[in-house]
């Protein structure tokens, strides 16, 4: 293990001196090792520190190994475990794999072969957490494309976002109307922060019920026989699984008034407590609240809380609705239809876009992305043209009832072709039936000029 780093584990075996003997030959491997003498114990340590790998025995003093696997596999980043038993059966094999174990070994078992499984749980724990990070990396990508821009209030709010960004633990609102892609610019913060290679969770706070919300969001602590009715509540509620990256209250306004209250103390005290449990827990996530009401004015009619609004607007970003930034619609909507589909799909004729520019956009982005992804199944002829479009119709009789001259509806086509093409001009000859010499002077006639990223951002 010279120059790599030691894989952490946690023994749990109450057999003082069999853990001794475990303990002194994996850290003679290498291994970073803590034993502990009873399943109670390895639970909480288990809760309380980041492992690799635990090795867990079956029978031990307050909690049995099988107990402590089935409670640490619902935590958000729990390790590979590998259960001991001194009487391994079909049975225990099969409840050990169920419960998420990465495999079991039989006592009397041999240290060499303890060794390797370590290894081989650590290696898998590793590709895992190579593939999140693989999966963050091409997020952040997709990200930066869904809000490239070039209208100049939306250039400010994005870089609004990424500053506040760094900003880690800063509670931020964003606020703008329905489909204006507020969860999306949720998105785009968390992989431009530094918390980008933690979990990003979404609670859907219109569609928790009323009653509910305080058990999603903060969970229950099981087994106490005071709270019977929590028995089949979730352990581990949204801020839980959202330790060490974002959580996203879609819709903050829609909470319901108890679970107002309780997400203000949280907020206030940087902690919360589980239902029915008095121990608190530390948040440590960042919470990113969207809305599309005005929470101010909520908050004078009295459905909202102003000590909340104060703790979850320490930042605020509004997005403007896509009706004031038409100038953004051919790069959107470009976006759009290569997404639905791919390099070999539709292009969109001049008139398309003249006709998605002349629309206002009720739904915004959402709208417009429906609008795209249906156009691209009608579409014949490898172009969408404005009849191709589901709006209605009095915005494509504007742009359809206009008569073209044949110069203009040849400019249109060459260029429509040239980005289907991708720019590529001999290419684009080919599907015009022109020679390259002939395309080649149609660009300069016409004053094309190949697209460029100056001002996008």
């Amino acid at each position: 293990m010279s120059g790599e780093t030691p894989i952490k584990v946690l023994i749990a075996e109450d057999e003082e001196n069999l853990g001794e003997l475990l303990r002194s030959f994996l850290a003679g491997r290498g291994h970073r090792v803590t034993v502990i003498r009873d399943g109670r114990s390895a639970l909480r340590a288990l809760r309380t520190q980041p492992w690799d790998v635990a090795l867990l025995d079956i029978i031990m003093p307050e909690m049995d190994g099988l107990e402590v696997l089935r409670q640490v596999r619902e935590d958000p980043s729990p390790p590979e475990c590998i259960i001991i038993t001194g009487n391994a059966t079909i049975d225990t094999a099969i409840a050990a794999m169920r419960l998420g174990a990465y495999d079991y070994v039989s006592k009397p078992y041999r240290m060499a072969e303890i060794d390797v499984l370590v290894r081989r749980a650590w290696e898998k724990r590793q590709l895992s957490t190579d593939n999140h990070r693989l999966n963050t990396r091409l997020s952040r990508f997709d990200a930066a494309r869904e809000f490239t821009s070039v209208y100049a209030p939306m250039q400010a709010v994005l870089a609004l976002t990424r500053r506040v960004a760094l900003s880690e633990n800063t509670p931020i609102l964003i606020t703008g109307e329905p489909g204006s892609g507020k969860s999306e610019l949720a998105r785009y913060l968390h992989l431009n922060s530094p918390r980008s290679n933690g979990p990003l969770v979404d609670a859907l706070c219109a569609s928790m019920a009323p009653g509910r919300a305080e058990l999603e969001l903060f969970g229950a602590e099981r087994g106490e026989p005071s709270q019977t009715d929590l028995t089949q509540a979730p352990s581990t509620g949204l801020m839980e699984l959202a330790a060490g990256g974002t959580l996203v209250l879609d819709a903050v306004g829609q909470l319901d008034p108890l679970a107002q209250v309780a997400l203000a103390d949280a907020c206030g005290h940087n902690a919360f407590r589980r239902m029915g449990s008095r121990n608190r827990i530390d948040i440590e996530c960042r919470l990113v609240a969207t809305s599309t009401v005005d929470l101010q004015a909520a908050v004078r009619g009295g459905a909202f809380r102003a000590d909340l609004l104060q703790r979850l607007a320490q930042g605020t970003i509004v997005l403007p609705p896509l009706r004031e930034r038409t100038v953004d619609i051919p790069i959107l909507a470009q976006g759009f239809v290569r997404e639905f589909g791919g390099n070999r799909g539709p292009s969109l004729a001049a008139e398309a876009i003249d006709a998605l520019q002349r629309y206002t956009w009720p739904g915004n982005l959402r709208e417009l992305r429906n609008v795209l992804e249906r156009a691209v199944l009608l579409a014949g002829g490898g172009i969408i043209h404005a009849h191709d479009l589901p709006l209605p119709a009095a915005t494509r009789a504007i742009v359809d009832d206009s008569p073209l001259s044949l110069a203009e509806v040849e400019r249109r086509h060459i260029a429509a072709v040239l980005q289907r093409a991708n720019w590529h001009q001999g290419k684009a000859a080919e599907l015009l039936g022109l020679s390259a010499k002939t395309l080649y002077r149609k660009i300069r006639e016409y004053k094309f000029e190949r697209p460029g990223m100056a001002g996008v951002v």
